[in-house]
């Protein structure tokens, strides 16, 4: 679907220069001299490389629609990682890379969202909040209580996070998936 030059937003799926770019950050500019412009920092989504290219609003760039499907995590081996599909019970596997960082949050039944393009997996978009339970967590240091201070503690998938110090070994958080930052306590 062609769309106007100025119309990029961030989170779209373009194609051009024959390969699928996800747009990471925008910015208009309008130059004293000539016309304005869209720069625009871009994802390469197969090979991961950046772009940054000006659209110009008289430009037609090429959106790309992908579909989007649930399915559901069943287990992990090694650097591999399974996905079904609860309708059809089909069944895929993804390597470690193209999930990313927030596979260290995948939990058994989990439901994943995964965009395809032409039948082929692009991306993979976990909840964005998971609840895990506190393995280890340091003592809190007498007197640091008073001001807003974090305390590391270690995730039951082996992640540190930084946790106020409340926050005890056994107790169950909220951490965000994106950066595998603490939200808040459980509230189960």
């Amino acid at each position: 679907m062609k769309i106007n030059g100025n119309a990029v937003r961030p989170g779209m799926v373009l194609e051009h220069q024959g390969r699928l770019w996800r747009v990471a950050k925008i910015q208009h500019t309008q130059p004293g001299k000539g016309g304005a412009y869209l720069q625009a920092e871009m994802k390469d989504i197969r090979g991961g490389t950046k772009l940054n290219e000006r659209f110009r609003a008289s430009e037609d760039v090429e959106r790309v629609r992908l579909d989007e499907q649930e399915y559901q995590f069943l287990f992990s081996d090694g650097e591999e990682h399974t996905f079904m599909d609860g309708e059809t019970y089909e069944q895929i596997t993804l390597h470690q890379d193209f999930v990313g960082e927030p596979a260290d949050f995948l939990q058994d039944g989990m439901n994943v969202s995964v965009q395809s393009y032409e039948g082929e997996a692009i991306s993979v978009s976990l909840p964005d909040h998971v609840t895990m339970q506190i393995t280890e967590a340091d003592a809190v240091v007498k007197g640091q209580t008073a001001s807003s201070s974090y305390k590391p503690a270690i995730l039951e998938n082996g992640r540190r996070v930084m946790v106020p110090p409340h926050i005890e070994a056994g107790t169950r958080v909220v951490v965000a998936t994106a950066d595998g930052t603490y939200v808040e306590r459980a509230k189960d």
